[in-house]
Order: structure tokens, then C-alpha cells, then sequence
């Protein structure tokens, strides 16, 4: 578990952290995850992306969707077997979906049917009778075979609510455990995502869990809205890989929770950065730079006065209440065109050198003309530049001490 930083960050404005008492995560990077275009995890991927999952302490691991196929069941029921997180397997609410779910040994199935009017219509072929039906029938059939029951309405935040609460009500009645609402195709906002959240409780004595998706950039602020309106979980996606633009990001789900709203989640946080190493590798999915939480440039500094504010302090122009060692990385200062002295002088005493004030200014300018270049600077170039400019290295003494 990761110690939250304190609340004096939260003045003004920002002072309220009560807003969400507990949030579980359900990853689905396994799942959801696997379906962005291009990717595919091997048995070999799983196991190891499931046993981090599992020992960081996730609450609920779905592994994939068991009926798909038989090297995907196999790899669905060894993680079930070898991880103590809760693990879940996806089913339609077909026969054969769910058996293979339950056969495969998961303590939670996860079945789902569509309820907006074009996909029962262009999707599934089918009416809003025989969506109610099906539904019934598949909640029943794993609450009797004595599985966890998670039922989804499909493209919720598409389906004509009057619908929507009717089917919420008739599974509730057949005994589900847990309702997931899906922002299927990622239109929700979060005051609209909230307050169907609300509405939804209103209706159900299940659990409720939220499932976010990024085509508007919105996922985990739509997961956090519906925690903030009362739902228990929020299923999540490693470096927010998925369907089209993604799910909303494990990263920025839990750090968010445990550093903005001062809510412990049980998740060990030093070991994400690892998490998204892994999954970048496996799926074959690039993290973009900027990415939050595990991006390069998250924790990375190149302009002159932020460089001078970090070296420092670093809660001068990083939020303050996450830092990379709660995520197990590491602060960087890079060198380019928006360097300052500060960074360069600090830079070179790391690699030995005892520079003159002039002597800083003079190499400082040589890495802001490189980097202006758009070439990047590295240390063996910002050796040259100081060796060019006479800089001294330290003495063995001076060394030891630094």
C-alpha cells in the first residue's frame, strides 16, 4: 500500500478530498485490452501480466474471454488457479459462452447483451423482449452454478433509460451480484455519467461497477465520476489500451484515487511503472510521451525555470501528491532547446566536471543551439561541450564528496 501524500496541496479550490470513501479496480487489460487493433498476448503474456496484476494486489483480474478459444480458456483457467485476486472470464448470455466461463474454474463471470436499440436492431438481430429474456435466463444460470454474477448492459449510455432501468430491475430480481454500466462507445461526459450512475443505484440493490472507453479523451474521468456517484469499481485498462481509443487507464484510475482523492486502494503503486513496461512490450502498443502517470515526460523537465524550481523542490511544478517513486520511476531533467543553468550545472557536477558561472553560460548555450536542432542531447554530447569549453573535472576529493 502506498502512503498518501499530505492535503496541504489542497488549499482553496481544491481543499475537499472526501468525495470517495473506497474504490475497488477490476482490470481488464487481459480482455478489453487485447481487443486493440493489432494486439495479441500469448499464454506466456498472460500468466505474467496477471501474476503483477495479482500481486500488486488488484481486486479483479478479468483473463480473457474462455469460449474464444482453447488456448484461451487454458490460459483463463490457469490464472485462475495460480492468482489470489479474483479472476473473471467473459460470456455472452449464450449457453455455451457461460459454460465455458464456469468450466474454465473463474470465481466471477462476466456476461453481457446489448441494450441500445441499434445494436439489438443491427448488431444482434433481436428485440427488447428477447434482450430481457436472455439476460434473466444467463444471471440465473451462473448465480446457480454458485460463480459471482456480473451482468453488463451493453452501450448503456446509448439505451433509452426507461429500458435500461427495466433491465436493471429484472436482473437485480434474478440475483446479480454486480451490474457493470459500460460507456460502450465513450460519448458520456462525467456530470451525465454521474448522474446515471445515481439513477442506476436508485434501481438495483447489486454493486455497481463503471466501464469507461477514450474516444473523447474522457474514460477516467467518466470511472471517477461514477465512483464519486456511488459505484463500488471501475474497470481499467493498463496504459488504457482497448477497443478504438482505449479504456479508461489502470495508471490513472489508481493514482488518481489514491493521490487526488486521499483514498487508499490497496494497490501496490511502486510497480507500475514495471506493469507498463510489460504491457507496452506484449502488446506492441507505444506509450506516448506525454502519456499521464507513465509517459517519459511525465516526470521529466527541460524548460528553465521548471528545471530550477525541481532542483529545488519538486513539488514546485510537479503536483505535489504523486511522485515518480510512488510509481516506482524515476525524475529526469532533460537537456534542450529550454535548458537553463540550473539544469546544465547540475548535470555536469553529475558527470564529474567543476564548472565557472561563465563556463555554464557558455555551455548552456551550446545545448540550447543542439537541442534547437532538434538533436538530442546526451551526456556524451554535453561532455564534448564542456571539454570544449575548458571546464575542469573535479578533483578526487571534490568527486567523493558530490
Amino acid at each position: 500500500m502506498t502512503t498518501v501524500r499530505g492535503v496541504e496541496f489542497f488549499q482553496g479550490t481544491l481543499d475537499s478530498t472526501d468525495e470517495i470513501e473506497s474504490a475497488r479496480v477490476f482490470d481488464t487489460t487481459l480482455r478489453d485490452g487485447e481487443q486493440s487493433p493489432g494486439t495479441s498476448f500469448s499464454y506466456d503474456d498472460k500468466r505474467q501480466i496477471a501474476s503483477i496484476l495479482d500481486e500488486m494486489g488488484t481486486h479483479v483480474i478479468e483473463a480473457g474471454f474462455p469460449v474464444n478459444s482453447d488456448a484461451e480458456f487454458e490460459a483463463v483457467r490457469d490464472i485462475a488457479s495460480a492468482t489470489s485476486s479474483t479472476t473473471c472470464g467473459l460470456a455472452r448470455v449464450v449457453d455455451k459462452d457461460i459454460e465455458a466461463a464456469l468450466d474454465s474454474g473463474v470465481e466471477m463471470v462476466h456476461t453481457f447483451v446489448s441494450t441500445s436499440d441499434v445494436q439489438i436492431e443491427d448488431s444482434m438481430h433481436a428485440t427488447r423482449e428477447e434482450v430481457v429474456e436472455r439476460a434473466v435466463e444467463s444471471v440465473e444460470r451462473i448465480t446457480e452454478a454458485g460463480a459471482t454474477c456480473m451482468f453488463s448492459p451493453m452501450d448503456a449510455t446509448r439505451t433509452d433509460e426507461q429500458f435500461l432501468i427495466e433491465v436493471i430491475e429484472a436482473v437485480t430480481e434474478a440475483g446479480t451480484d454486480w451490474i457493470n454500466i459500460p460507456d460502450t462507445t465513450g460519448v458520456a461526459t462525467p456530470t451525465r455519467f454521474k448522474a446515471m450512475i445515481e439513477k442506476v443505484l436508485a434501481h438495483t440493490d447489486a454493486r455497481v461497477d463503471v466501464h469507461a472507453h477514450d474516444d473523447f479523451g474522457l474514460a477516467t474521468a467518466n470511472a471517477l465520476a461514477g465512483i464519486e456517484a456511488g459505484a463500488s469499481q471501475a474497470q481499467v485498462s493498463v496504459n488504457s489500451i482497448g477497443e478504438r481509443a482505449g479504456n479508461a487507464a489502470y495508471e490513472e484510475f489508481v493514482m488518481a484515487v489514491e493521490s487526488l482523492y486521499q483514498t487508499d486502494t490497496g494497490i501496490d503503486t511502486t510497480r507500475i511503472t514495471e506493469l507498463s513496461e510489460i504491457v507496452e512490450e506484449k502488446s506492441g502498443m507505444p506509450t506516448p510521451g506525454n502519456k499521464p502517470v507513465v509517459g517519459d515526460n511525465a516526470f521529466s523537465h527541460e524548460s528553465g525555470i521548471h528545471a530550477a524550481g525541481v532542483i529545488e523542490n519538486s513539488d514546485t511544478f510537479e503536483p505535489g501528491v504523486m511522485t515518480p517513486e510512488m510509481i516506482g520511476a524515476e525524475r529526469k531533467l532533460v537537456m534542450g532547446k529550454h535548458t537553463g543553468t540550473h539544469s546544465v550545472r547540475e548535470r555536469l557536477v553529475e558527470c564529474g566536471f567543476d564548472p565557472t558561472d561563465e563556463q555554464v553560460r557558455a555551455v548552456t548555450r551550446r545545448v540550447k543551439d543542439y537541442g534547437a536542432e532538434k538533436r538530442r542531447v546526451t551526456v556524451d554530447v554535453l561532455e564534448r561541450f564542456a571539454e570544449e569549453a575548458g571546464v575542469e573535472r573535479q578533483s578526487e576529493e571534490e568527486e567523493v564528496r558530490v
